[in-house]
């Protein structure tokens, strides 16, 4: 597996508490808070136990990250597949995942036409590979699957609609779009 710095800063760090408490303070009700943070922001990192259960955190800083076990993936797994996933950070600021070789997802999809199984990464998302576990890890105020920056009252408390996503097309590092995955949200 390869190895990366530990304790590096994100780039992008949580909104100040004292920043939110003004602006809920300044609302009329009707103006809504978001999830839709800066482009990458909320420290996304996969948390990787081996089948010993030896533990490392693997920080998700490329748009596209494969794993397995050949020479080239960025993150090494032995015993997977040359290629056994990929993960894409794509134009809306989500982290998809398509496992290419066996193994458990969170959605567990129907294999597609071309027999990709994919879903969108939200914080707590397991997936397996060769034996180990990799669990998605994003905080919670940059996740776009938690309205308004996280829950209010609960997991069915009813909230209003957020705004349209940003257009993050001119903050991508490398300037790609995502190709138009559908993927299955889970």
């Amino acid at each position: 597996m390869s190895e990366h710095t530990a304790g590096a800063s994100p780039a992008h760090s949580a909104p100040e508490i004292d920043d939110q408490l003004d602006q809920l303070a300044e609302s009329d009700g009707e103006q809504p808070t978001t999830t839709h943070a800066e482009w990458g922001a909320g420290d996304p990192h996969l948390r990787i136990t081996s089948p010993e259960g030896d533990r490392t955190v693997f920080p998700l800083r490329e748009d596209r990250v494969t794993v397995g076990s050949g020479a080239d993936c960025s993150l090494r797994i032995p015993d997977a597949d040359a290629v056994h996933a990929t993960i894409v950070h794509d134009e809306r600021d989500e982290y998809v995942l398509t496992l290419h070789g066996a193994g458990e997802m969170n959605a567990n999809p129907t294999p597609g036409e071309a027999g990709d199984r994919s879903e969108i990464l939200r914080t707590g998302a397991r997936f397996t590979v060769a034996g180990w576990n990799l669990v998605f890890g994003r905080e919670e105020y940059a996740d776009h699957g938690r309205p308004f920056g996280g829950r209010e009252g609960g997991e069915l408390d009813d909230q209003p609609p957020q705004p349209m996503r940003p257009d993050y097309r001119d903050e991508r590092a490398d300037g790609q779009s995502g190709g138009g995955l559908e993927v299955k949200d889970g």
